[in-house]
């Protein structure tokens, strides 16, 4: 086990996936908006080609490997992080599937190729870079959450480029971005197509925004039902823990 990890380090369970994550309280943790959204976009089972923006230690590829058989490619600007997607992915044996890619996002398209993907995931940065969110947060946390490398008119413009026409881009943000996002996205040849709201639990206001476009398809949004992620007696949902732990048998 010590081959795998450094420092603080530790290898969490992807319980419904059955597979294992390295992570770190102190450099990167996933978190329920990254499960969310690899389980809200549509992606192709038997083969196609899905590139992962902002995947910071390979949460999200390593989710939808356990929903495809496609290639998937992760982005990762940060170096610490981009080394803790590559061992998770290696320990998984996902090489094969995964692969991992140190690098801007911004630049992506003209490495990866334009117009070369099905399916594009993101879960940009929520902060403007002069929100104060968190003011101890690390320098990897601070560049995880907050605009300070890309902007989400950035992400969204590469996730524009990388697509095939026809092909889906499905982004993860805070509802009050919701206006941005529909703009930047139409800006950007990808209409919105699939619209959830998550709630804490019921009577809170939506604290996140699931959201999924195809590029130059035709308008017609459908807003998918709520889910609430906690239920009266503060524990999971049904239909989260289903997300998290697979469905009951």
């Amino acid at each position: 086990m010590e081959k795998w990890l450094k420092d603080d380090e530790r290898l969490d369970y992807l319980l419904a996936e059955n597979l294992r994550i390295i992570q770190s309280p102190s450099v990167f943790s996933f978190s329920l908006d990254a499960v969310l959204l690899s389980k809200f976009v549509n992606i192709p089972y038997h083969k196609g080609k899905i590139v992962d923006l902002c995947s910071g230690n390979g949460v999200i590829p390593l989710f939808l490997s356990a929903r495809t058989k496609g290639e998937i490619t992760g982005v990762e600007i940060q170096p610490r992080l981009f080394d803790m997607a590559e061992r998770s992915i290696h320990y998984n044996q996902l090489e094969n599937q995964i692969q991992m890619i140190l690098g801007d996002v911004k630049e992506i398209p003209k490495h990866l190729g334009i117009e070369q993907y099905d399916v594009v995931t993101c879960n940009p940065p929520y902060f403007l870079a002069h929100e104060a969110s968190d003011k101890n947060l690390s320098e990897h946390h601070a560049i995880a959450r907050h605009e300070l490398y890309l902007t989400l008119e950035e992400a969204i413009q590469s996730a524009s480029k990388l697509l095939k026409q026809g092909g889906k881009a499905a982004f993860v943000h805070r509802p009050g971005r919701l206006l941005d996002i529909v703009t930047a996205m139409r800006a950007n040849r990808l209409e919105p197509k699939r619209m959830q709201l998550i709630y804490p639990k019921e009577g809170k206001e939506a604290n996140t925004l699931l959201i999924e476009g195809i590029k130059d398809g035709k308008p017609d949004l459908k807003i998918l039902p709520p889910l609430y992620v906690y239920d009266g007696n503060n524990e999971y949902t049904a239909e989260v823990r289903d997300i998290l732990y697979g469905k009951e048998q």
